[in-house]
């Protein structure tokens, strides 16, 4: 998978007991779920390449649970997310997007099996990756992509279900030129909404890696968050 370095930019500091939900398996995986057990819309959240462990990941997740979503975060790196200490390149080739594309119609496959019946995806970064694949299939019905990582324009051409991308001003993986170029593509597909909205003044990351104390930033990441929020209210049902 090609990365920026704005990838690897503000770390979060990880914590494996952040957040109102759960802990449990889901495919294979080791996962973070909250929100109705018994809800027959789920929203799988995948996140940036410092996993699932972000508290400000898991507290948006919980955000979205209160709207009555399953809501289920799950490991895809195995235990193993990026750390800065990490040689980058090595830490790539053991985590690319086709395996977590892969493990990521597991989750969805136990997913239906617990009993739901609409999903949505959300991917953040190395997680928009991800979910562009997904979006390829019916596998969801509906998707978001947040500052995305490098997208394969053919992935683009194939997505087949309703789909929205937020993305940076100021962002190398996934400029909002390129990002404006997949939304025409998108939108010349009359089968289904898609759109793509650039937020002004941010980078690459803001949705999930902000700092709390900037109030700025925390302002734009909600709006990313409600804007996902509200595709999933319509597109999840």
């Amino acid at each position: 998978m090609a990365t920026s370095q704005q990838c690897f930019e503000n770390p979060p500091t990880l914590s494996s007991e952040c957040g109102a939900g759960t802990l449990d398996e889901l495919g294979g995986l080791k996962t973070y779920f909250t929100g109705p057990q018994d809800s027959s819309r789920a929203i799988l959240l995948i996140s940036d390449i410092f996993g699932y462990e972000s508290p400000n990941l898991r507290k948006h997740a919980d955000k979205v649970a209160a709207a009555g979503f399953l809501v289920v975060v799950p490991d895809f790196f195995h235990g193993d997310p990026f750390r800065p200490q990490m040689d980058r390149e090595s830490w790539k080739k053991a985590h690319d997007t086709d395996k977590g594309y892969e493990d990521a119609k597991v989750v969805i496959a136990a997913l239906r099996s617990k009993g739901v019946t609409s999903i949505g995806a959300a991917g953040f970064c190395w997680g928009g990756v991800v979910v562009v694949k997904l979006a390829r299939s019916d596998d969801i019905q509906a998707a978001v992509v947040l500052h995305p990582g490098r997208i394969n324009e053919d992935d683009v051409n194939d997505v087949k279900i309703p789909t929205a991308i937020l993305g940076a001003e100021i962002d190398n993986a996934s400029p909002p030129e390129q990002l404006k170029h997949f939304g025409k593509i998108l939108s010349a597909k009359s089968e289904f909404d898609s759109y793509v909205k650039i937020f002004p003044g941010v980078s690459h990351g803001w949705s999930v890696r902000y700092n709390l104390d900037d109030e700025q930033a925390v302002k734009s990441a909600e709006e990313a968050h409600a804007d996902m929020l509200n595709w999933f209210t319509r597109h999840v049902k």
